[in-house]
């Protein structure tokens, strides 16, 4: 049985093997769960597409460094 939410599975250090995690039932060694703000997601994204942006801007740059060498 979990030590921790009495389920009916057996306990393990770091999973009660009920499927919960560790954060389920808060155990300390990942630390609690946290989730993202919408705001936090917003920034996020952001950087990510930026993140697209310039390495489209450099397979761009090399695309046509290559077509310059073929000719």
């Amino acid at each position: 049985m979990c030590k921790e939410c009495d389920c009916e599975e057996n306990y393990h250090e770091d999973d009660c093997s009920c499927g919960c995690r560790e954060w389920h039932h808060g155990h300390k060694r990942f630390g609690v769960r946290r989730f993202l703000t919408k705001d936090e997601k917003i920034k996020k994204l952001e950087n990510y597409a930026e993140d697209l942006r310039k390495e489209l801007t450099a397979v761009q740059e090399r695309v046509k460094e290559l077509k310059s060498k073929q000719k």
